[in-house]
């Protein structure tokens, strides 16, 4: 059995009763985190009402498919699109150190938008985003992240459209054949590119969005019958040998079933790139333990992998200089001044783009490359950061930064995250209910049903 197939005869197979309960416990939190980045984008992110203008003028805001947060409705695809886009707006969505990427924000849009196509049940939408998540994550690891970022590609969207593919031929009961040729589909649409660093642009979050909406489509192509490539994801021009230079293909069906790399996913407490959280930790430990202040400090250093350079640490003068909300989440020098100016690194930090005091501290902090931490990479997305300061030398190396799996969240934690994001639009009343809904999900009899019982009323 060829890769591709191994794979889709996994998701085909996949049912909530085959699923460890320690899976499905996780799966529950990861899509309540979702939502709360979904709610509070709809409302807070830049970008939203132009993507919303854009959706209606194509046609795609006729429909009954809903988006969370949001009293309109749409198609399916539409919803896809929106939900995905917004739960990627933030930059405050799940990650996956290893494949260096947000399985989620493609992923659990996709197979809700194919439930309430099929009136599906919870467990099994459940079920097919666990089936897209291992998809998603597994071909990240193969290529692997590394190789495929310095290629410039974005592998949330890349490989996010073969894992909201899969989800949605899950959703949709596809056979194992059914699932390969929507994969086969969804390889002519798997894109995604790193240009955004350059000037802070809105296609970041949107290539994720249209990766869900790709994935969709790619499923529901595959379900009328419509023939998609084969051997998708090892084939000589298939997804693997095209994006990477070194791919190790054998390393997508790796102990399929038995390890599941949706547990290694880990969830945020900042908004913002992940490889500047292992400073942020850091900062915010040291301003705690020494009560440091702003003016005292000379200087900070921030040690980095390779791939964290690319994103948080260089170009240095653009890092020093965020000019918007884009470019302050991939600076280093933004998060870790702002967590040393203000005592934490919240979506409203981002108001604070030209607070006078973290602008004096931008010009102090450097991001450079360390060996020992370059070594951590890809399991950890770990940093090392240096503070020089009142005559003294504060060091503090985070390996696992708070929110990975060795360090989750506990589900009370992730609960108040997902308040804190939705509570200001929706209300605490409906921001509980649907709460209290998504972390009992798998006993949803029908996700129509379910989308209904929280929308906000027109």
């Amino acid at each position: 059995m060829g890769i591709t197939q191994h794979l889709a005869a996994f998701c085909a197979s996949t049912s909530l009763k085959t699923l460890p309960p320690e899976v499905v416990d996780r799966t529950r939190l990861l899509i309540l985190d979702l939502v709360g980045n979904i709610v509070r984008a709809r409302v807070e992110s830049d970008s939203t009402p132009s993507l919303l203008s854009a959706v209606a003028a194509l046609g795609l805001g006729t429909g009954e498919h809903r988006v969370f947060g949001d009293a309109a409705t749409y198609s399916p695809v539409g919803a896809a699109l929106v939900n995905a886009t917004l739960a990627h707006s933030l930059d405050f969505d799940d990650t996956h150190a290893a494949g260096t990427l947000h399985p989620g924000a493609p992923v659990v849009p996709a197979a809700i938008a194919a439930g309430e196509m099929v009136n599906a049940s919870g467990a099994d939408v459940l079920a097919a985003i666990v089936s897209g998540y291992e998809v998603a994550c597994r071909l990240a690891v193969a290529l692997p992240a590394g190789e495929h970022y310095q290629r410039g590609f974005h592998p949330t969207a890349t490989c996010g459209a073969f894992g909201a593919a899969a989800a949605a031929a899950r959703v949709f009961g596809l056979s194992a054949d059914g699932v390969a040729s929507a994969l086969g589909i969804a390889l002519s649409q798997s894109a995604g590119r790193l240009q955004f660093l350059v000037n802070g642009a809105w296609t970041k979050r949107f290539q994720v969005g249209w990766s869900s909406m790709a994935g969709l489509s790619a499923a529901t192509l595959a379900r009328e019958g419509f023939k998609g490539a084969s051997e998708a994801i090892e084939g000589k021009h298939g997804f693997l040998t095209g994006y990477a230079p070194n791919p190790t293909p054998a390393r997508v069906v790796q102990d399929l079933g038995h390890v599941f790399e949706l547990m290694a996913t880990g969830v945020k407490p900042y908004p913002s790139c992940r490889f500047g959280h292992a400073g942020i930790d850091a900062i915010l430990a040291i301003r705690a333990e020494h009560k440091l202040k702003p003016e005292e400090v000379d200087s900070i250093t921030y040690g980095l992998s390779t791939a964290g350079m690319l994103l948080v640490g260089a170009p240095a003068d653009k890092k020093a200089n965020p000019l918007n909300t884009v470019d302050a989440q991939f600076s280093g020098p933004f998060v870790l001044s702002a967590a040393l100016a203000t005592g934490q690194m919240a979506w409203d930090s981002y108001a604070l783009l030209n607070d006078p005091v973290i602008r004096s501290l931008l010009p102090k902090v450097r991001c450079e490359h360390d060996a020992e931490i370059e070594a951590e990479y890809p399991a950890n997305l770990s940093g090392n950061t240096t503070i020089k300061a009142r005559g003294t030398v504060f060091k503090k190396k985070v390996i696992i930064p708070k929110g990975e799996p060795d360090n989750f969240f506990s589900a009370a934690e992730l609960r108040g995250k997902f308040m804190q994001l939705s509570e200001p639009s929706l209300g605490k009343p409906l921001a509980e209910k649907l709460a209290h809904a998504i972390l009992k999900f798998d006993d949803i009899a029908n996700v129509n049903d379910f989308m209904r019982q929280v929308a906000i009323p027109r």
